[in-house]
């Protein structure tokens, strides 16, 4: 097979040990763990773990326009993203990044996008409505992987900004 840009395609498993790496480098709970289901939705991640939707901190990677920047929000897996707030803190318009260019930017297929590891220049953006919840579990590389932080845990990763971007 030639498909090149299969070739070049990080693999789950790389994935899922570039979250660790990252996750240690920055002092972070970095045990990750795995399950025989999918966690891609926050739905099925928190039915896996046995939790409430609220405590998924979900992944949801934006486009920005003109400027073509990726933009990471995490926001709790009840919450819903104002992308209206979202264009306002950014100064640009935004749309929802199709699975290309999440792969491309982050490292990640959608479903799996951690808030650390990310190949490319992304800019994450938290929800400050998730630190009220804890403990919170994010993905973790894969569509199947995720690990368990506390939302001040979150601070820990550079360049972070804590924003107000629920509806």
């Amino acid at each position: 097979m030639n498909d090149s840009a299969n070739l070049f395609a990080p693999s789950a498993s790389s994935s899922r040990t570039r979250v660790q790496h990252a996750l240690r480098a920055l002092g972070m709970p970095s045990e990750i763990v795995e399950f025989a289901v999918p966690t891609r939705t926050s739905a099925e991640a928190a039915a896996a773990i046995g939790c409430s939707v609220e405590h998924i901190a979900k992944s949801i990677v934006f486009v920005t326009r003109p400027s073509e920047r990726c933009v990471l929000v995490i926001a709790s897996g009840a919450d819903r993203i104002d992308e209206k707030k979202l264009k306002g803190i950014l100064g640009e318009g935004v749309k929802r990044a199709d699975a290309d260019f999440v792969r491309a930017m982050t490292g990640f297929v959608i479903g799996g996008v951690a808030p650390v590891g990310h190949t490319g220049d992304v800019t994450v953006l938290v929800d400050a409505a998730l630190w009220s919840l804890d403990p919170i579990w994010a993905a973790a590389g894969t569509p199947n992987t995720v690990f368990r932080l506390a939302a001040d845990d979150l601070h820990r990763i550079p360049g972070i900004a804590v924003v107000d971007v629920r509806q």
